[in-house]
């Protein structure tokens, strides 16, 4: 039923509007285009219903109720509007108001019985019904779009819930509904007429305006500010989420509403009248403040609704008139909240001024990349609502708050004002975030915002953000007092631990030992020679020696002498050990004569004085223990670590530190004398310490073995299991390929060094207790500690240890809330004082207290106490546990995406066939960055490439040449048969086989056929077997199982990260490796990562022709709904000027061609032929072109009876 419109129309002049003649459908306005879009997108969803609530008080007239309404829908042609298809394209379909139908059937009114509830019940009832209504879907082509809900609370009392569409309606349209609906209620229950004049437009008239005057130069005109603004790579704001952005957004949602007092929301207007600036600027700045305070980021972009009836025709019609503006910020520079409004009310202005522009329009122009799991250009909106008009008694606005259940962005901050102040809402998506942390997100508004108004001069960064109860909640995590030997060094507490359990076994080194008694006496007897050569506190001596029992007296010796051990890698470089020593200039040195350093290093050893342990005589010097004057603030040890400009520094950690560190253990980890500690770490890293003092000061046996007997696997995995060992420290890499068997004796598992995988819990944890430990060699091996269990998604890092404290601060070293990523920062008196002969780096790297941070912000401690800026980014959780996020250097940004490649590395080791997993981004040929992701397999794959000329003979073809494609153990694939060859068919092969010089006759059959392509099934004998299989797996050997991943589970891989990761998160290139490339220390060495062969390029610009019926079907659909000529088979969408409307134009044709039930999410994850095509054809879709066109001639017979139909009433008309 389709109304023609009045013909006692203005005329389209100019810019003006006017009245159309008559015609029976319209086009949409591009508002309307892109909500149809979604709802096709997004079927049956309620993202865009617009709920609303007012209450009447007294006797209700229910005739001039419904009349009331019945006299809205006639005036407003917006609300007997539902949604069709003419020609492909949606239309605005109107029905008359001189049908059969009544004014009745163009909205439901429906009335429900409250008062016999009691009144908790009632109200849970009326807020239940209210978020059903709201959350109750619309189907736009079948209509009402206008839904009445009559609540009856008592005799005299009701609530109205009204729910429209957002397709025919706005916030400024929901006002001039109540507002006609009070004055025609007033008016028809006094039994007089309508007081309200006619419109003198409709809605159509609008879309056809805007259709007719927004196009060609005037448009042009207006988009060249947006250009400016807007054009060229997008800044991507990355909030922090709670959970992983899923692939497809499902816009599922909900609300947090909150209040500002009256008091504020007046200091805030006042505010603003004395800034010369609307609230709206100012309330835009403090969420954009917000937003930069959550994620770091100086540019910003937030989308805004503005009312867009600029003309006085437009403020009394209903209708979807409401344009976006993406308002773009700088808040580069830190600058003040004053500084930052100027900005923001520069911006607003220019934005305002071409605020014609659809936003529609904007992205088809602008083309941004399409993620379907976020909005292009902005993902966070800001919107005021207009101001409600006045309603009078008997009627009132409800303040009832309902949700529809839905989010149309990560995050939308909405505002309106009432008499009693500023009522808003978050609405955000639940697929990202947590409720408790919107709830947190409100108290930051709230306290940004009263800071701002007490200070506006302020600067942005340091502005207040955390609520008092956030204040007291982190600095209670960070009471970690407690006792510990404050004034003993460490070999102290070793004497000590000598007294309490002399016989005790310390030490265990192949089929050597030493009891607590025997090792400190020759570790005493090395201090007093020590003590000879000038050794004493502060004195910094080398050790450089294979693992041995040396190695523990010498490290002990230089400790009981009063210096301090500088552990000296022999496996080293001799570049990297000659800068250690010259950079060190150590007087001593500790070493083998074995090892000959004296011989490779002489210059660098001119003014040393070695002493070669395995030479050295220890009769000549007593076994007391030594006094030497040492104090708990003296150097124990030097621990060089990498630099990033590949000089290596020098850490220096005292004996306050160790003592702290060793008393920690024990509360941690409960070592008890009658365990066994693996000594796994090399001495030149500072987990050494950490094995040597978790053993000998809970009187525990260290087991010490050969560099060959800890490499990662079997070996390592028979040590443990011989000596019993109860307690490891382990990279996790090095726990990843430790094979899964029973280890009675092994009671603690700590994982350290870097980020660990679940999966190792899971299949370690059981039976025994599981620690992540976190800390950097600056801060006395470990800072904090989590005890985990299965089931975690992401390991944290726990909770600062004793007598540490750990902040996370952002760039201006302000705490950053709950969830939100900062940097980590260390205290306590596990720190080091700095960096050997780098005084400039060490002032860089540990800052006291007062260097610009607040004391409310790090406690009561002292404003001298240093901290340590480590470059780690974590985040805390709600419990408190810290969480680890990577390296700040390890963020990489793609394509306007900020990655953190921890996160990709996570999901890639979820993955069944995946062991370890490393992302990294490397630069191609062109200079842009691509993602690689390196995977160490847990697949053994049963075929391997093995390319090789063959003969085959069959029966009716002779022998025939042909190429071998892949090979196992029980046949191959060839290239090259005869198609007609035939299945089952035996055949016999003349092969040279992988490893071997010559040919040999092997029997089979044809097991399967694709074209030329054969599978053969091996039927040999059992001596030809044993070759077969001593080949295939020498072929394994020497590379060909990285290949058959290369080729067979790349796209497993893809798909299965497409799955859990937005698409700009999936590495464009994957590398199989037998191993990751490991640093000395056993972490991965990404510097050591191999390059691709060749980085998966950029769509190729060269035309590729479709081939397949299905390619050359899709390209056909696309040439007429895109109007070009010619389509290759690599081409994109979107590239070649497509967007939201053609593309539901080519998803209606495609399902007539196909015959198939195309779904658009499936058009938008595969936007060009060649991918759509291979995704169709899985699905075994297959054009049915005949079929099709008497489908297709079917529905233009009936459009042409339509039409008919149409021009048969307009005459009539």
């Amino acid at each position: 039923m389709i109304q023609k419109l009045p013909t006692n129309s203005l005329e389209a002049v100019g810019n003006s509007l006017a009245a159309d003649e008559e015609v029976f459908v319209f086009p949409l306005s591009f508002s309307q285009q892109r909500l149809w879009f979604l709802d096709q997108l997004i079927p049956n969803s309620p993202i865009y219903n617009i709920p609303g609530a007012v209450q009447f008080h007294g006797r209700l007239d229910r005739v001039a109720l419904e009349k009331s309404f019945n006299e809205i829908v006639r005036r407003h042609e917006i609300l007997r509007t539902t949604f069709a298809i003419v020609d492909g394209q949606p239309v605005q379909a109107v029905a008359s108001v001189e049908e059969n139908f009544t004014l009745r059937h163009y909205y439901l009114l429906q009335e429900i019985n409250l008062n016999h509830l009691s009144e908790p019940n009632r109200q849970l009832e009326v807020e239940r019904v209210a978020t059903a209504e709201a959350q109750r879907p619309f189907n736009l082509a079948q209509g009402p779009l206008l839904r009445v809900t009559l609540l009856r609370l008592a005799e005299q009392e009701y609530t109205f819930i009204v729910t429209v569409h957002h397709i025919i309606s706005d916030g400024w349209s929901f006002g001039v509904l109540m507002q006609e609906l009070m004055v025609l209620y007033h008016a028809f229950s006094q039994g007089n007429p309508s007081p309200l004049s006619e419109l003198p437009i409709q809605y159509a008239d609008f879309a056809l305006w805007q259709q007719e005057w927004l196009q060609g130069e005037l448009l042009k005109s207006k988009f060249a500010y947006w250009q400016r603004q807007l054009g060229g790579s997008l800044p991507v704001l990355q909030l922090p989420t709670d959970r992983p952005r899923p692939a497809v957004q499902s816009f599922q949602g909900a609300r947090q509403p909150f209040a500002l007092s009256s008091t504020l929301s007046e200091a805030l207007k006042t505010f603003a009248r004395q800034e010369n600036v609307t609230v709206f600027m100012t309330l835009l700045a403090v969420f954009k403040t917000l937003l930069y305070r959550y994620t770091g980021q100086e540019d910003i972009l937030v989308g805004s609704p503005i009312a867009n009836r600029q003309r006085p025709e437009l403020e009394g019609l209903m209708g979807f008139f409401v344009n976006t503006l993406v308002l773009r910020t700088d808040l580069s520079g830190n600058p003040t909240f004053r500084q930052l409004l100027a900005r923001v009310r520069e911006v607003t202005l220019e934005a305002d001024a071409h605020q014609d522009v659809p936003f529609e329009k904007l992205v088809e122009a602008l083309q941004p990349e399409r993620e379907l799991s976020r909005n292009p250009l902005f993902q966070v909106a800001f919107a005021i609502a207009p101001p409600m008009p006045g309603l009078t008694p008997p009627w009132s606005y409800s303040l009832l708050d309902m949700d529809t259940g839905t989010a149309k962005f990560d995050l939308t901050l909405t505002l309106q004002e009432r008499a009693e102040g500023f009522i808003c809402a978050f609405e955000y998506s639940t697929d990202l975030f947590e409720t408790d942390a919107i709830a947190r997100m409100v108290g930051h508004f709230q306290t940004l915002l009263e800071g701002i108004l007490a200070n506006p001069d302020q600067s942005i960064g340091a502005l207040p953000l955390l609520t008092q109860p956030e204040w007291q909640q982190m600095q209670l995590w960070n009471h970690t007092e407690a006792d510990y030997p404050q004034n003993a060094c460490i070999h102290q507490l070793f004497e000590a631990q000598v007294e309490k359990t002399p016989n005790a076994v310390a030490v265990v080194f192949a089929d050597q030992q030493l009891t607590y008694r025997e090792l400190n006496a020759k570790a005493n007897q090395l201090a007093h020679y020590l003590q000879t050569l000038g050794v004493g506190p502060e004195v910094l001596v080398g050790i450089c020696v294979e693992r041995s029992l040396e190695t523990l007296i010498g490290i002990l010796g230089i400790l009981k002498a009063g210096g301090a051990y500088l552990p000296l890698d022999p496996s080293y470089p001799a570049e990297r050990l000659a800068f250690m020593l010259e950079d060190a200039q150590v007087p001593v040195l500790l070493t083998q004569q074995s090892l000959g350093i004296d011989q490779t290093h002489n210059e660098s050893l001119q003014k040393t004085t070695i002493v070669y342990l395995d030479k050295w005589e220890t009769d000549t010097c007593g076994e007391e223990n030594p006094v030497s004057g040492v104090t708990s603030d003296n150097l124990a040890y030097t621990i060089y670590t990498s630099g990033s400009t590949g000089r290596p520094k020098g850490v220096l950690l005292t004996h306050r530190g160790l003592c702290n560190l060793a008393t920690a253990q024990q509360q941690l980890f409960n070592v008890q004398p009658d365990n066994r500690v693996l000594q796994f770490a090399s001495l030149s890293f500072d987990a050494s310490i950490w094995e040597i003092v978790m053993a000998w000061f809970a009187g525990a046996t260290l087991v010490l073995a050969q560099r060959d007997d800890l490499l990662p696997g079997t070996t390592l995995l028979e040590l443990l299991r011989d000596q019993q060992i109860a307690i490891v420290t382990l990279p996790p890499s090095a726990l990843a390929v430790l094979p899964a068997e029973e280890l009675p004796d092994l009671q603690t598992i700590i994982v350290a060094g870097e980020a660990c995988p679940p999966e190792l819990v899971k299949r370690w944890a059981p039976g025994r207790r599981f620690f992540n430990a976190y800390g950097p060699t600056e801060s006395t091996v470990c800072a904090t500690v989590a005890e985990c269990t299965p089931g975690h998604k992401k390991l944290p890092i726990g909770y600062p240890i004793a007598n540490t404290q750990v902040y996370i601060l952002d760039a201006h070293l302000q705490p950053v809330p709950l969830g939100v990523p900062g940097e980590l920062y260390i205290a306590g008196v596990g720190l080091a004082r700095g960096y050997l002969n780098r005084t400039e780096l060490t002032a860089e790297k540990f800052i006291f207290k007062s260097k610009g941070i607040g004391q409310r912000a790090l406690g009561t401690q002292s404003s001298e106490e240093r901290l340590y800026k480590t470059g780690d980014l974590a985040r805390y959780l709600a419990d408190g546990n810290i969480e680890y996020l990577g390296r700040i250097d390890n963020q990489v940004k793609i394509r306007g995406f900020r990655i953190e490649l921890g996160e990709i590395e996570a999901v890639l080791s979820q993955h069944p066939d995946v062991r370890e997993a490393i992302a990294i981004a490397r630069e191609d040929t062109s200079g842009d960055k691509r993602l690689v992701a390196y995977i160490v397999s847990k697949q053994k794959p049963n075929r391997v490439p093995y390319e090789s000329e063959c003969l085959a003979e069959l029966n009716g073809y002779g022998t025939v040449k042909l190429q071998t494609e892949d090979i196992s153990v029980g046949g191959a694939c060839l290239v090259g048969m005869p198609e007609m060859a035939g299945i089952a068919q035996h055949l016999r092969l003349y092969l040279t086989l992988p490893g071997s010089s010559e040919a040999q006759w092997f029997t089979g059959k044809i097991a399967w056929q694709q074209g030329k392509r054969v599978g053969i099934q091996f039927q040999i004998t059992p001596s030809e077997q044993a070759v077969l299989n001593k080949s295939v797996e020498y072929l394994f050997k020497i590379g060909g199982f990285l290949k058959v991943l290369q080729r067979t589970a790349v796209e497993s891989l893809r798909s299965f990260l497409k799955e859990k990761l937005p698409d700009y998160m999936v590495p464009s290139s994957f590398v199989f490796l037998d191993a990751l490339p490991q640093t000395p220390n056993g972490k991965v060495d990404r510097k050591g990562l191999p390059a691709p062969e060749a980085l998966r390029s950029q769509l190729d610009s060269s035309y590729v022709a479709p081939q397949t019926e299905i390619e050359q079907a899709i390209a056909s659909v696309w040439q007429r709904v895109l109007q070009v000529e010619k389509v290759g088979l690599h081409d994109n969408f979107f590239d070649l000027g497509g967007h939201s409307l053609r593309m539901a134009q080519v998803h209606g044709q495609l399902r007539d061609v196909l015959q198939q039930d195309i779904s658009m999410v499936e058009l938008f994850q595969y936007p060009t032929i060649s991918s759509l095509a291979k995704h169709l054809s899985q699905d075994e879709v297959q054009p049915g072109f005949t079929q099709s066109r008497e489908r297709a001639n079917k529905q233009k017979q009936a459009l042409h009876l339509q039409k008919q139909r149409m021009q048969r009433k307009q005459h009539n008309g």
